[in-house]
């Protein structure tokens, strides 16, 4: 009698648990998004998570000529459009209303009658220009529509521009030139170039001739001025060197004698200096910074030249005189990473992009004459104080060969989350990137509400940290970045407050290669992966990945058309050691991704279905590389939220 009644009542537990999970809501995905082995995502999930996904930011993409007023980029339904701010602080009137994302916007110089921007479709990077016209508010094509068009540059003039475009071959960057006021019969090819890593910097004052790179790697680079008229390229920094030197350019001086350009020649870090014309002789000018002047930007006047260097992560400002070659730090910048530098017409005010772990990325400008700050946006964050975000901690660890590793690690609230904290360890793509201090968006979740610490390392090869370091995973040294990890986990067994028995490694593209390389080869040291567009294997990656770009990786990874490193990156691919990846792992991918194909997430997939690995895969057909689309991104973050939930914190549904 007594088993009769507990079976009955064990029976009837489970019928109401299972009347429960049927009366659910659960999030339904787009008919956009393909899923597999995801289980359903309760309802609950996206209610608990949506304050994170309400978060906007704001680029910086061009002043008016004539008026203080500026056009941002950001979002305010599905994707990034262009936007018109007119004051500091001023309301953000959208111009675009596409459904997919605008990339760029560029006024014209000294007008202002319409503007030039740069879209692409369902994310797969070739991208097109348009011009929008400010009296009508028409958006005209001018651009074939099929290739890939890059970095427009206007003419002193503003009666002309000069784009790379791949239209002649596919495979090729060429330079091509169009008034856009009127394109038909102005639109012609000026040079041809071989390879995709070409783009036109500045013209000279007189606009006769053009300043232009030519990308090798992020250790090699080189410049060449193009004759306008003639079509023809002059190289200007020699490639007989032993040493690899990367140059990029900045602009021409003012009165056409020299260029200003960042380098590292005869240094660890980037440097910004000047080339002569006439001799080439080089002169270094900040010289006294150790650490990279990342970006820089001349003044309509060549008066100024704004710098913002990369000190361990943190960026900082600084202007430099031309006239008396002095540079003067700038004072009351918010400490966080900064970007986007744009000079208005007037020479007076900078513009640039500023975020930190607790703001999200804004539009700011500095009064050059005053010291005045404007912020001219200030973005949402879904109703969450930001303030109470945890803040980045520098963390070092010594690696294999006893090199010292470094990178940013948060920590949750430790009153709210007492004991050891289970780890989500984010790896950075590129593979030249580099993990920084930035706004952490919907990751933000996993911190304050899961109580996950989150550590972004900078393993070898990342870029911040001089050309050696940058050099150390080139080629045959790839295993070595796969070892900092594993040292990486080394250290977090050391910190009481952190739980080396619950790990989950992620990332994205390069981060998302990594992802797969821990997964096979220290599978007993995570409980769980998330590979984000990542590659399952660096020879299929380099013999598929877009034409344009195929040279331009192989430099990084090697060669795969060299049989011995073809041998060595088959022996190291996540793919060939499937069997390895004995942990749950999660897939994501954008069916146009040119960078990465859809082929190298598939064929993971694919194998570990066939060896009963647990796998959840999420595709989406007007992705690329990495989900742009607002509904796109936020499914993405519900089934993360799940997977992490079910095999990092091990909570039953």
């Amino acid at each position: 009698m007594i088993r009769r009644v507990l079976a009955s009542a064990c029976l009837l537990a489970v019928l109401i648990g299972n009347r429960a999970l049927a009366d659910e809501a659960v999030v339904t995905p787009g008919d956009n998004l393909v899923t597999e082995g995801i289980p359903p995502i309760a309802e609950s999930i996206a209610e608990r998570a949506a304050r994170y996904t309400e978060f906007r930011s704001a680029g910086l993409w061009s002043w008016h000529p004539n008026e203080r007023s500026m056009l941002i980029g950001t979002r305010f339904a599905d994707t990034p459009q262009v936007h018109k701010v007119s004051i500091p602080g001023g309301a953000r009137e959208q111009l675009t209303f596409f459904a997919d994302r605008v990339l760029s916007a560029s006024y014209r110089p000294h007008v202002g009658d319409y503007f030039l921007f740069g879209q692409d479709s369902g994310g797969n990077e070739f991208y097109q220009i348009h011009r929008y016209d400010v009296s009508t508010g028409e958006s005209t094509l001018l651009t074939d529509g099929k290739s890939r068009n890059t970095a427009s540059r206007w003419s002193n003039a503003g009666d002309r521009i000069v784009y790379g475009s791949t239209r002649r071959t596919g495979a090729d960057v060429d330079f091509w030139t169009m008034n856009p006021a009127d394109p038909k019969g102005t639109d012609k090819l000026l040079a041809e170039n071989k390879g995709g890593g070409w783009g036109v910097a500045d013209w000279s004052p007189d606009d006769q001739t053009l300043l232009v790179g030519e990308y090798v790697s992020i250790n090699e680079s080189y410049l060449w001025l193009l004759d306008v008229a003639s079509g023809k390229k002059t190289a200007f920094t020699p490639r007989e060197s032993e040493e690899k030197v990367a140059y990029t350019p900045v602009a021409f001086s003012k009165d056409g004698k020299g260029v200003y350009v960042l380098t590292d020649r005869e240094s660890e870090f980037m440097r910004l200096a000047y080339i002569d014309l006439a001799t080439k002789q080089h002169t270094y000018l900040v010289t006294d910074i150790p650490w990279d002047v990342e970006s820089a930007a001349l003044s309509h006047d060549g008066q100024r030249i704004a710098l913002a260097t990369n000190e361990n992560g943190i960026s900082k400002l600084h202007l430099f005189d031309t006239q008396t070659r002095k540079r003067t730090p700038v004072e009351g910048v918010p400490v966080g990473v900064l970007g986007g530098l744009e000079w208005h017409e007037n020479n007076r005010d900078l513009g640039f992009v500023l975020a930190s772990a607790r703001a999200t990325a804004d539009v700011y400008s500095l009064d050059v004459e005053s010291g005045k700050i404007d912020r001219w946006t200030t973005s949402e964050t879904g109703g969450l104080n930001a303030e109470k975000f945890a803040q980045p901690e520098l963390v070092q660890w010594k690696s294999f060969d006893d090199r010292a590793i470094s990178g940013f690690l948060y920590r949750p609230n430790a009153e709210k989350f007492p004991g050891p904290r289970p780890v989500m360890m984010i790896i950075h793509g590129g593979p030249e990137g580099q993990s920084r201090p930035v706004f952490l968006g919907k990751n933000n979740y996993f911190i304050d509400e899961l109580g996950i610490a989150l550590l972004f390392p900078n393993v070898r090869g990342s870029s911040g940290y001089g050309k050696s370091f940058l050099q150390l995973d080139n080629g045959f040294l790839r295993e070595g970045t796969y070892k900092d990890i594993n040292a990486l986990f080394d250290w977090i067994g050391t910190q009481k407050d952190l739980d080396a028995e619950r790990i989950m490694v992620t990332g994205g593209s390069y981060g998302g290669h990594m992802t797969l390389a821990v997964a096979v080869n220290y599978a007993d040291r995570i409980r769980c992966a998330l590979d984000v567009v990542g590659m399952s294997n660096l020879v299929t990656f380099l013999e598929r990945t877009e034409s344009y770009r195929r040279d331009l990786r192989r430099v990084e990874y090697g060669d795969e058309r060299d049989p011995k490193m073809r041998a060595f990156l088959e022996k190291i691919a996540p793919l060939n050691h499937a069997d390895k990846i004995t942990k749950p792992l999660f897939v994501v991918q954008g069916a146009n991704d040119p960078r990465v194909p859809l082929s190298e997430s598939v064929q993971i997939v694919e194998t570990l279905k066939s060896k009963g690995t647990p796998v959840w895969y999420l595709m989406a057909k007007d992705e690329g590389h990495g989900f742009a689309k607002k509904k796109n991104s936020d499914f993405q973050f519900y089934a993360t939220i799940l997977f992490v939930e079910k095999f990092l914190l091990g909570v039953k549904s």
